[in-house]
């Protein structure tokens, strides 16, 4: 079942996919400049401020008084002649919550994010997560009872006003009625999280912000090491690499607990809650039919030694081997322009794409910049890469980053605001729901990020320069689609794997490195120091097949740019009202007025060909 509120973390934000590619930044860096911090006093002024203290006991009151007035009694209101303005009301209450325990949880949440080292931080977060998972469980109640009106009643009613107004929210809560358990059964479930999967989502957490990495006479984060995965030095590259593979290796035996229990975890709700597959329950909570993610996921594997394979084996070249080393594959291209992107430029070139394809668009991306809801630097403890996080509809998004200046960078600020963008625009629709599946969430960020990449690249004349952004961006687009369908087949056979029985560190080892080697091929080299690096992706242990909505959204924008640039009178328009949309149709319904199907197996072929023409033009470019 999906909570009101689900507790703060990888779930309900939305992250770049470059984990590997992420990159730390110092507040003041003479080349970047100064970089902004956020600041949480639009949510409250302080953990120990008097208006988070009320907002607590407010919404105390109101789950109590929403147990009085409605626990058993729904069935009973959906048969009255004026159900539709009775049930809307009693939605309006449930909503209201929903908002006062989106800010509350937010608001410790980025604050752990902020420094999850700091105990004082911690305890804040955990002591939060038991008092909202208190509150979320107390009303439980609410969606399982409507779930169970009779659907005729319940359809009558939504189709006048009031009511009619939450019609996609009850449609969307409705899909999980096959796999709605007893009241009390669905409380356990709830109540249970915070010491099972949420624990150990923490203790994972504070386990990768503590872990430290020995890089000559530096003890480093894990964001300055993997920086140095994209060093000009290939010296550096290789001692980087190593350096990671060590600590890893050194903590492997408890991020192989964190992941078998998990996992186990995850299995054990599943069986409970019907789902058959062991991907079914993403699937629902994503509103796509599994058919679509195995048509996807079946396209882009057939399309490796065209994709991945192929350019991998052109960057070799090259650089003059028949073969990269693993820690070669983000490599900087030889003999190309490295400098760093002061932040002030970042922002303008970004906002200037924007406001080319919408005005609309950049000027609320512009405040991001102006209202400090960007945090930008890397801080010890703070949370590795990038992410957008949308607190609730009454107040705004936030996004965490790791700005070092480098192109990457300044496209993964480019993907981060298009999650923010969307949910700006999105957030009319009230907190029910503003929120988005995660396969058209992941829209609105790569289109951000194509947006950029097109207008730096019509304005680039230098061809070695062309080259560098072309490869740049082909291997962006590798990593949002190959590497996360890679993810997502070791997601499959670990989860598989684990209802038999625990799967050791060198099991896990195992499946990595084979599902590496078919995703990246002969051309990339790897060996038995890479293969724990399963271990820190994040996206493994808060969302399990999260990854393949990445894949989803780049092959979508692909195709959406494709009918962009073949009729762009009216084409912003509708992808505007497309976000506005949020959460309140299904992406069959939002992909129609772009005459687009992502039913149709040519669908996917159509994204993927977008990246073989780019790398086919980096081939005449040898």
């Amino acid at each position: 079942m999906r909570l009101i509120k689900e507790p703060f973390s990888i779930t309900n934000q939305y992250l770049s996919p470059h984990a590997e590619a992420s990159s730390p930044a110092t507040t003041g860096s003479s080349a970047i400049g100064a970089l902004p911090t956020w600041n949480l006093s639009d949510l409250y002024p302080s953990m120990e401020c008097s208006e988070l203290k009320a907002d607590i006991e407010r919404a105390r009151t109101e789950c109590r008084n929403l147990v009085r007035d409605y626990r058993g009694k729904l069935a009973e209101i959906a048969s009255h002649q004026d159900a539709s303005s009775l049930l809307a009301v009693a939605i309006q209450r449930y909503e209201m919550i929903d908002d006062i325990i989106g800010k509350i949880i937010s608001y410790a949440g980025l604050l752990y994010a902020d420094d999850s080292t700091n105990p004082i931080n911690s305890k804040f977060y955990g002591d939060t997560q038991d008092q909202v998972t208190s509150m979320t469980s107390e009303i439980l109640f609410f969606q399982l009872e409507l779930n169970r009106i009779d659907d005729l009643l319940l359809d009558n009613a939504a189709q006048t006003l009031p009511l009619n107004h939450y019609a996609p929210w009850l449609s969307d809560i409705r899909r999980d009625k096959p796999h709605q358990l007893d009241d009390k059964i669905e409380q356990l479930f709830l109540e249970k999280s915070t010491s099972s999967a949420s624990a150990w989502n923490r203790l994972f957490d504070e386990t990768i912000a503590s872990l430290r990495f020995q890089f000559g006479e530096e003890s480093l984060s894990i964001e300055p090491i993997l920086n140095k995965l994209q060093d000009v030095n290939g010296e550096i590259r290789r001692q980087a690499a190593e350096a990671l593979s060590k600590t890893f290796q050194e903590n492997i035996r408890i991020f192989t607990l964190i992941t078998n229990t998990l996992a186990k975890d995850k299995e054990i709700s599943d069986r409970w809650h019907h789902f058959e597959d062991i991907a079914d329950s993403r699937h629902l909570s994503n509103r796509v039919e599994g058919e679509v993610v195995d048509a996807m996921v079946s396209a882009v594997r057939s399309a490796y030694p065209r994709l991945s394979h192929r350019y991998y084996a052109l960057k070799a070249r090259w650089f003059g081997v028949d073969a990269l080393n693993y820690w070669d594959r983000n490599a900087p291209l030889p003999k190309t322009d490295q400098r760093d992107i002061p932040w002030l430029e970042a922002r303008d070139t970004i906002l200037s794409a924007y406001g080319r394809f919408s005005p609309e668009m950049a000027h609320i991306a512009k405040q991001f910049f102006d209202l400090s809801w960007i945090d930008a630097p890397v801080r010890p403890g703070k949370a590795p890469g990038a992410f957008a996080h949308p607190t609730t509809t009454s107040a705004h998004p936030y996004i965490l980053l790791n700005y070092q200046g480098k192109s990457r960078d300044v496209m993964t600020l480019a993907h981060e605001l298009g999650h923010g963008v969307h949910q700006v625009l999105a957030s009319h629709n009230g907190p029910l729901m503003a929120p988005t599946p995660l396969t058209l969430a992941e829209t609105a960020s790569v289109f951000g990020e194509m947006l950029t990449f097109r207008a730096l690249l019509d304005q680039a004349t230098d061809p070695l320069l062309r080259k560098s952004m072309l490869a740049g961006k082909v291997e962006d687009m590798l990593n949002t689609v190959v590497r996360q369908i890679a993810f997502y087949s070791f997601e499959r056979i670990v989860h598989l794997e684990r209802r038999e029985g625990e799967l050791t560190s060198a099991r896990l080892g195992e499946i990595w490195l084979k599902v590496q080697s078919e995703s990246l091929g002969p051309a990339i080299r790897l060996d038995s120091k890479y293969e724990n690096y399963w271990s820190y992706i994040p996206h493994f242990i808060h969302s399990p097949f999260y990854v393949y909505a990445y894949a989803f959204g780049d092959c979508l924008v692909n195709s959406l740019f494709a009918v962009y640039e073949n009729a762009p009178e009216g084409f912003a328009e509708k992808y505007m009202a497309m976000l506005r949309a949020g959460g309140t149709k299904h992406h069959s319904e939002v992909l129609a007025p772009f005459g687009l199907d992502a039913r149709d197996p040519a669908f996917w072929q159509s994204g993927l060909s977008l990246i073989e023409r780019m790398i086919t033009e980096l081939e005449l470019l040898e």
